[in-house]
């Protein structure tokens, strides 16, 4: 009687220290968030006079949309959200489509070359971003793509590629062979099986893959001011970077600019928790 009662209170315990552990965590990730979102409506002189308080605690001020106003005209932000929707969407769609077909090709469709192909693709994974940005601007300035819409989408599709195609690969290698070879009997062509089989059941690891692009081409920096030197083409990252130069020292207006970058991941994470929960977890399970 005595051991269970203990293992009931250590378990009791384990309970109790888990979720003070996850619940810090919590108030650590949300705080800051919190934090920017108020300050954003402050004045920068209130914020010098009030930086943890509400808006409006002290006589004289109050909640202001002027900083958001001042952000969006300085930072262009109607033209660089509008470039980062279009790089974002573009991306995600041809990465997911090129990753899943590459993916059913090196698990279901073996041959002598697969090794090599498939290792031209993992072998992204082992560059970083810094040691290509020099020859990629050699290669997109010799190739005429420098200062093109075109010349920015290529190499953000290439470089989610690596990650995409061995999610995929993997994933795909535990679909059972015996649903292709029972459709390649029935006389379906390989597109054909990719489109109607691969790809419904490939759901899950597609939105992982989608998860990782959204955000890696949404919060993009160093490559767009390298692939482009024309303000009309690059994204919304580079206009927020503006606020660090002459506005450094304006810091509301700062938090405004990144509050309008925030949000929309924001909402996007909160539209399709669900999604993205069983997406990454089925993803992870069966890669």
């Amino acid at each position: 009687m005595k051991q269970h009662n203990f293992a009931a209170h250590s378990h009791t315990f384990g309970l109790l220290v888990t979720y003070c552990m996850l619940g810090l965590f919590t108030v650590f990730a949300i705080y800051p968030l919190v934090w920017l979102f108020i300050n954003s409506f402050k004045t920068t002189q209130e914020f010098y006079l009030n930086r943890l308080g509400l808006p409006g605690n002290i006589a004289g001020y109050g909640w202001t949309l002027t900083n958001f106003k001042s952000s969006w005209v300085a930072g262009h932000f109607s033209v660089l959200i509008v470039n980062s929707v279009i790089y974002t969407v573009i991306t995600v769609v041809v990465s997911v489509i090129l990753a899943l077909m590459s993916g059913f090709a090196f698990a279901k469709l073996r041959s002598k070359a697969t090794p090599f192909l498939h290792g031209s693709y993992i072998i992204g994974l082992l560059l970083t971003i810094q040691s290509i940005m020099v020859p990629l601007f050699l290669l997109i300035n010799w190739t005429g793509l420098y200062n093109t819409r075109i010349g920015i989408l290529i190499p953000y599709i290439g470089i989610s590629l690596s990650l995409a195609v061995y999610l995929a690969t993997e994933f795909i290698k535990s679909i059972p062979s015996a649903l292709i070879e029972s459709a390649r009997i029935d006389g379906a062509s390989f597109l054909s099986i990719f489109f109607k089989i691969i790809l419904p059941m490939s759901a899950p690891v597609a939105t992982t893959i989608a998860i990782f692009t959204i955000t890696a081409t949404w919060n993009e920096f160093m490559l767009i001011n390298i692939l482009t030197s024309v303000d009309r083409l690059k994204s919304l990252p580079v206009g927020i970077q503006q606020f660090s130069g002459t506005l450094s020292t304006d810091f509301c207006k700062q938090f405004a600019a990144l509050t309008i970058g925030v949000v929309p991941i924001l909402i996007f994470y909160l539209s399709f928790r669900k999604e993205i929960t069983k997406g990454i977890s089925a993803g992870a399970v069966k890669g």
